[in-house]
């Protein structure tokens, strides 16, 4: 029963179409934008209505609203997990169907609500999805998250085993782990899908000052969701509040 629920996504067909002549896509300097941007999954009600966005390089945009208004569906149009029905994304004036999605994932990071984890090394967590990635790239990425010092604690640092899903590690650790992950690329976007939401207070703190420090020293453009308004008045420029798959309003911070 197993093999054949796993055979049924094995032979899924893949809608996502590569361009045969891709653009170049080789860094995001100006601004990400969702120019009436509208989205379906099936034929039926759209599940995104006519959004206009701009993300500019170095700011962080909070994406705010109820459960099923459509938040996360926004943010993964951006890496082309789905394509827009209506509407363009541009990076850089640069349609994402026209670029190559290897060029365009490499210059996104994601941090997500829960750290998903495997019982391997740190090192294998910390390079999901990136081919031939050295030690020393590794190393780098676990310092800047805040990883490095208690990895290096472990009996064999980064080739220490983590166990199942980290279960042995803290909530933060688990999310510096993750962060980590987004960092070995050296990403230019990272979207952050509700990433101190299952923390405790005193770690949430930690984990944000963490991405406030990570936006000021790499320059770093954030889609960040979230339901703790604390949270985006602490770490958001501008805040566009979703409901029903529309954005309605979109305010500076100090206006929440």
């Amino acid at each position: 029963a197993s093999m054949e629920r796993i055979d049924m996504i094995l032979k899924a067909e893949n809608h996502i179409v590569e361009p045969e002549q891709p653009l170049p896509l080789d860094a995001f300097t100006d601004k990400l934008e969702f120019k009436n941007v509208s989205f379906s999954y099936v034929e039926g009600r759209p599940v995104l209505n006519h959004i206009n966005l701009t993300v500019p390089k170095g700011r962080t945009i909070a994406l705010v609203g109820q459960s099923g208004s459509g938040k996360s569906t926004l943010v993964d149009l951006v890496p082309r997990y789905h394509d827009v029905s209506e509407g363009a994304l541009l990076i850089d004036g640069k349609n994402v169907k026209d670029v190559s999605i290897h060029s365009l994932r490499s210059l996104i990071g994601n941090v997500n609500q829960e750290a998903i984890l495997v019982n391997d090394t740190y090192y294998n967590n910390i390079t999901v999805g990136v081919e031939n990635a050295t030690m020393e790239q590794v190393i780098e990425a676990g310092k800047i998250a805040n990883a490095h010092d208690f990895i290096m604690e472990t009996e064999k640092g980064y080739d220490t085993m983590i166990g199942d899903r980290g279960g042995p590690l803290s909530g933060g650790q688990r999310q510096r782990i993750v962060i980590a992950r987004a960092l070995i690329n050296n990403p230019e976007l990272v979207v952050c899908d509700e990433p101190v939401s299952a923390l405790d207070v005193s770690v949430r703190s930690q984990v944000l000052n963490l991405i406030k420090d990570l936006q000021e020293q790499m320059n770093l453009a954030y889609l960040f969701i979230s339901h703790d308004l604390s949270v985006v008045q602490y770490i958001c420029d501008k805040v566009a509040v979703m409901y029903l798959g529309k954005i309605v309003e979109i305010a500076d911070k100090q206006d929440l």
